[in-house]
Order: C-alpha cells, then structure tokens, then sequence
C-alpha cells in the first residue's frame, strides 16, 4: 500500500506566447549561475583576481562543457538516435529533451576552463579548487531537469517518498508500477551534501593544489555508484554493472590517487607557517569569514 508519494509535474515546458520555456533549461542555467557565483567569490578569497573573472573563464567552460556533455551522452547511447528505432541524427541536437553525460560535461568543461585561465591569467589548479563546491552546487540543481522531464528515475518503491511517473513515461515492463525512487533527488541532496563537506576540509586543512577538485571527485563519484544502482533506464553493461558505474569507479580510483600523492605546494607552507593553528584566517576555505556568510550571495 502507497501511503504517499511526489507527484510528478504535467508538463516540463511552459509557453510564453510561440515561445517555449522549458523546465531542463532553466535548471541547468540556474546551476551555471551558482556555480559562477560561488566560484567567483572563493577564487578572489585565493588571490588577487579581479571580481567577475569567474564569468568570463565560463564564457569558454560552459560551452565546452555542454558540447562535452551532450557528446559523451550520444557516444555511449548512440542506438537511441541511429538504432533499429532511432530518434535521427536531428534529434542528438536537441538538447532540451534530455540527456548530458555528467564525465563529458567535466572534462569539456575543464577544457574550456584551461583555456579561459590561460586568457586571464589564472591559475588554473587555484580555479578548480575555487570551483569545486559550486561545480556540485550546479550538478545538485540541474537534477531537478530530470524530475520536470520524467526521467533517469530507478526502480519500484513503495516508500513515502516514491516518485509518482506517468505511464507514457514507464519502461517497458514496469508499466503497472506508479511511483519509483526519485533517483534525481537523492542525488540532488548527495551533491548538496559534499558542497558542504569538502568546503568543511578546505577549511579544515587548507587544501590547495587541485586537491579540493580532487576531493570533490572522489566523494561525487562515491555517492553516484550506489545511486546509479537504483536506475532502471536502458544502459550499457560489462560484468553485471552499468556503464557510469564502472566510470565511476575508475575516476574515484584516480581522484583518490591524486589527492593523497599530490604533494602540497609553497602555499600550504605559507598558509601553515603564518597562520596559527588555533587561528582561522580569512578566506581559508575560499569564503570571506563572515559569521552570516552563506555558500552564494
């Protein structure tokens, strides 16, 4: 017996006259802009870079990002678009619908970051620890696209929390099956989660050197394995796992790797040799030490 359930939006899309707004975009683009903002503000706390040099190193991230995303999504799926019963090739352009591959997005997106820092003069190890937490922040707000598309959602449950799909939207053979774990959501408070956690470590430790984006890495892959394993959509699997599982596996191994063989830099010993240990300088962690700080302003 289903005692309650979350309700599944009708529609993903709202029309403003001809002109559709649809709920995916939306997600994605409001992830972008927390991750900009929350990045700007740790990165001017790590040196002197001018405020708003975030924004214009995302002009380069973000395209590349998308672009890696989107591809990385049609190479491990290509039977959706070219298959027996394929969409077409028009349809791997449609963005909007659904479907980026978190690994593509990562590295297109650390493509387009390199070339951005070297056009502003950046340090690029310095940007991706200033990123880490917003880049986590963004991925746990653009989830929320595939609860308004109905998708990526995992198996039966009848939990209080199960979420309800309608039928046009079941895979084949849990057709009679009405809600299924918000697979979206918990990944959503993961990433939220490890926001919170490596923030905590950077100022705990005063990370520096890519360690923290290594951080960030290791602990996203982490919760993404268990959570891949309640997903039921169509994936490509080796050995019993799924396709993102084995990914999974191997980029926590080498994150893990990087973060402990990664020697600190001068400025750890810099940091350690003028600040106390019982005396917490502003910006250790990439924020200003504010009491009413929040993670974006």
């Amino acid at each position: 017996m289903i005692l309650a359930s979350i309700p599944s939006p009708s529609s993903g899309v709202v029309h403003l006259g001809p002109l559709p707004i649809r709920a995916y975009a939306l997600c994605i683009i409001l992830g972008i802009v927390v991750a900009v903002m929350v990045c700007d503000r740790r990165l001017q706390a790590r040196g002197d870079y001018p405020h708003g040099v975030t924004a214009e190193i995302a002009t380069w991230a973000v395209p590349f990002g998308l672009v890696g995303a989107r591809l990385y999504h049609v190479i491990t799926d290509p039977e959706l678009y070219w298959g027996k019963n394929g969409q077409g090739t028009w349809a791997a352009f449609e963005v909007w619908h659904g479907g980026l591959g978190i690994w593509g997005g990562v590295a297109g997106g650390a493509l387009g970051a390199w070339i951005g820092c070297r056009r502003h003069n950046v340090d690029y190890a310095t940007f991706a620890d200033a990123l880490a937490p917003g880049l986590v922040l963004a991925q746990a707000v653009g989830r929320w696209g595939n609860y308004f598309n109905q998708e990526l959602f995992g198996r039966p449950t009848s939990l209080p929390w199960g979420l309800q799909i309608s039928p046009a939207n079941r895979p084949a053979g849990y057709e009679h099956a009405t809600t299924f774990h918000p697979t979206f959501l918990y990944e959503s408070l993961w990433d939220i989660a490890v926001a919170l956690l490596i923030i905590w470590a950077d100022r705990r430790w005063r990370l520096r050197n890519g360690r923290v984006f290594a951080l960030y890495v290791a602990l996203y892959t982490f919760g993404r394995f268990w959570i891949e394993s309640l997903r039921i959509d169509s994936a490509h699997k080796f050995f019993g796992l799924r396709l993102n599982d084995w990914v999974s596996i191997l980029v926590f191994a080498a994150a893990v790797a990087f973060f402990f063989l990664r020697r600190p830099g001068t400025d750890d010993a810099t940091d350690d040799a003028e600040s106390p240990d019982d005396t917490e300088t502003p910006g250790d962690n990439g924020l200003p030490d504010e009491p009413d700080r929040t993670l974006a302003t």
